[in-house]
């Protein structure tokens, strides 16, 4: 009787074993491991432990006798030299956007990390879009993936791809990166990882650059 129950409880076992096989194989061979991924890791970026501390860094940058120079990334200088080709194929350029607060998030559809901030990114930009230059750079290897992404999820954000090499102070090796130009052309805000944008402190940091 025991060996009965022993192997009953073995084959329960191994069909769950199965169905959760199967469903993760199903995910990864549509792709939509990604987003499952990426909306577990969105509940992590509601806790707010992900945002940067740009409260610190507002600090540094209105304190001259600061003496953490780490934080006070706006003395770079930005580098324009980026061209960029928008979902018109048509080549853009970042130094058109000059003299605006840029918003310069580097991503691709499977990236997780990347999918689970892409909608406090959409929030903020219905809020500060006319206000701030956003330029949602995709590293897909095909830039047809991130257009249909962008269409499917109803985003309409500016997204572009890059048509020439990065310029030295925006490379990076992690996905997302986020970069934060500010009117005067500073480098002054580095962020690596994902993070929640629509926040009220990150839009008074923004607000605070132009």
């Amino acid at each position: 009787m025991d060996n009965k129950k022993k192997n009953k409880a073995m084959k329960k076992t191994w069909i769950q074993y199965g169905t959760f096989a199967v469903v993760a194989i199903t995910l990864y061979a549509t792709g939509l491991h990604t987003e499952v991924i990426g909306f577990a890791q969105r509940g992590l970026l509601a806790t707010g432990l992900m945002n940067p501390d740009v409260a610190e860094i507002a600090q540094a940058r209105n304190d001259e006798s600061n003496d953490n120079t780490a934080l006070i990334s706006n003395l770079d200088k930005a580098d324009y030299n980026l061209k960029l080709i928008d979902k018109d194929g048509k080549t853009r350029s970042l130094e058109e956007f000059k003299g605006k607060v840029i918003f310069l998030n580097f991503w691709a559809t499977w990236c997780p990390p990347c999918v689970a901030e892409m909608p406090s990114i959409d929030k903020l930009h219905e809020e500060m879009g006319d206000d701030v230059a956003f330029v949602m750079l995709s590293f897909d290897d095909d830039f047809e993936k991130a257009k249909a992404f962008d269409k499917r999820k109803g985003y309409d954000l500016p997204i572009y791809a890059p048509a020439s090499n990065l310029p030295a102070m925006f490379q990076s090796s992690a996905l997302p990166t986020t970069y934060i130009i500010d009117a005067e052309g500073n480098l002054a805000f580095t962020h690596k990882g994902m993070a929640d944008y629509n926040d009220p402190e990150f839009k008074e940091f923004l607000n605070n650059l132009k």
